[in-house]
């Protein structure tokens, strides 16, 4: 545990605001002059964002927001997102963000979930969530960006900032402490309704501080550039969160993330700072427009979500001569806890504790396992949430203290480098050994055919499970017995006997995704 609990010397002893620590300090800091946002050809400054989000905040008072009632917000990225985060946090109230492209029936159980009294929505949302809202028993306002429904329940957001009085009383920062509530996240809901880790106001400023200033580096030169949106903890901490601790510009944009979008965003911002998955560094690679847009502005690339192939690591850096931090993180520990470091990634590896984080690789038992030995991952920090909300019996078996149990399976070697097996719930059992889907994955991506892939647990003609291969295939490849041949040679090259797939099939389309960006397992096996 010696790791645990440093926070490179902040102050948490007194009041604490995360909208006083992420957004007013650049004020203070003489920063007020400098843009803080861009979308397309717009900017805002951060004296501009800070004058609206507290005008935004005495309006929230006025419509009786108190503090540590949740705020649902359900946005694209823009302006508004980050004055409808700020002012929640602003009034004392608790944050909670949802994928703006849900449906119905998905807002109707955010909504009875969190008891929201305030809601934030775009226009193009409303026909999905407008229902929701005005049954409600919970609900007093929704805020609107864009046209707004003739419904007293309903406001138009540039109204509710116009009607706000800065410099009132109202607009104050609400007095909260570190221990005060902040933020619930949400997990995917891979087993179930998605539930949410509460979180305390010192715990994005310690994961801020831990990994996004002194492991990932935010500079206040910096510009950034994220591919996850601001609805995801992930991208909310490195694209909102640890550039605003820096003083560094954000550029934002509302639409798919398309690799022809982010070469356009690049190409027209000019990023140092690019948030990632491996699938958008794969389909960036493979447009036909990477060597026609100029990269040379980027100087350090993350990924996190699912694992990054050691391949596709070195083509990206052969490319573009970036590294790629790839870590690990969750909505239990709000962000990342190990990582890759630059100037010292491990291709393959997620890399080492972040400072101020200790972890153990236990068996079913609990009893940690020597180094090299598989084993599910154990996490303590100081930005552990408190509980999953309404679910005592899941929060028991989840969090004991700072520690937190999760359901990755990794390996630590004898350098404390940790590599990802996969989650326990994924590996196969072939021949009576466990196999890790994503090893037999990283295989196959080496090959020149294959574009995309997925590797599952499937039966043979004798009912026993063996590995089966689902596969994208390369441009102008076609997905045959001749292939699957060729494929299955592949690995018999570099995977023991029992692992290689004894089965394909192709997709002639891209594998199915959740809105975190990770390959849904669940809808192919």
């Amino acid at each position: 545990m010696g790791r645990v609990d440093a926070t490179f010397g902040l102050d948490l002893s007194g009041r604490f605001n995360l909208c006083d620590y992420f957004l007013d300090h650049n004020l203070r800091e003489g920063r007020a002059d400098k843009v803080a946002l861009r979308m397309g050809d717009e900017s805002t400054t951060y004296g501009q964002l800070a004058e609206r989000v507290r005008a935004l905040t005495a309006t929230l008072r006025a419509d009786g927001l108190r503090p540590e009632e949740r705020v649902l917000l359900a946005l694209p990225d823009g302006f508004e997102f980050a004055e409808a985060w700020f002012a929640t946090l602003r009034a004392g109230g608790v944050f909670a963000m949802v994928n703006p492209l849900l449906k119905a029936k998905d807002f109707a159980y955010y909504l009875d979930y969190t008891k929201a009294t305030a809601v934030f929505v775009h226009e193009d949302v409303l026909p999905e969530m407008r229902v929701a809202i005005e049954t409600s028993p919970y609900v007093r306002r929704a805020y609107v960006v864009g046209e707004t429904p003739r419904d007293e329940r309903f406001v138009d957001l540039e109204d509710a900032i116009a009607a706000g009085d800065a410099d009132s009383p109202a607009a104050e920062i609400e007095p909260t402490g570190p221990d005060d509530l902040a933020g619930w996240l949400f997990t995917s809901g891979s087993t179930g309704e998605p539930k949410a880790c509460v979180h305390a106001q010192r715990d994005f400023a310690y994961a801020t501080e831990n990994y996004g200033l002194a492991v990932a580096g935010y500079r206040e030169d910096d510009v950034c550039l994220s591919v996850p949106k601001l609805f995801f903890g992930y991208a909310t901490g490195t694209n909102l969160m640890f550039p605003f601790r820096a003083g560094a510009t954000v550029v934002l944009f509302p639409g798919r993330a398309t690799a022809d979008e982010v070469l356009d965003q690049i190409a027209a911002h000019r990023p140092t700072f690019l948030t990632g998955v491996p699938t958008l560094f794969n389909n960036v690679l493979a447009s036909p427009r990477v060597d026609e847009v100029d990269l040379g502005s980027l100087r350090v690339a993350l990924s996190a979500g699912e694992a990054l192939p050691p391949e596709l690591y070195a083509r990206w850096r052969e490319r573009t001569g970036v590294e790629i931090l790839d870590g690990i993180g969750s909505a239990e520990m709000f962000h990342i806890y190990i990582s890759n470091e630059l100037g010292r990634v491990v291709p393959g590896s997620l890399g080492r504790l972040v400072p101020g984080y200790d972890a153990e690789i236990v068996d079913a038992d609990g009893a940690p396992v020597p180094d090299g030995e598989p084993g599910r991952l154990r996490v303590a920090g100081g930005s552990t949430a408190l509980c999953y909300w309404g679910d005592k019996d899941k929060s028991n078996a989840t969090f004991q203290g700072a520690w937190c149990t999760t359901a990755d399976i990794m390996r630590r070697d004898a350098d404390g480098v940790f590599w990802y097996v996969g989650r326990g719930d994924d590996l196969l059992k072939v021949s009576g050994i466990w196999v890790s889907p994503l090893e037999i994955e990283n295989v196959l991506l080496q090959h020149p055919l294959v574009r995309e892939c997925c590797v599952v647990g499937r039966p043979d003609e004798q009912g026993l499970v063996k590995a089966h291969g689902i596969v994208v295939c390369a441009p102008h490849a076609l997905g045959d017995q001749g292939l699957a041949d060729e494929l299955k040679a592949h690995c018999k090259e570099r995977l023991a006997p029992h692992k290689y797939p004894r089965s394909f099939e192709w997709w002639d389309r891209p594998l199915p995704r959740n809105d975190r960006g990770k390959i849904a397992r669940k809808l192919l096996k």
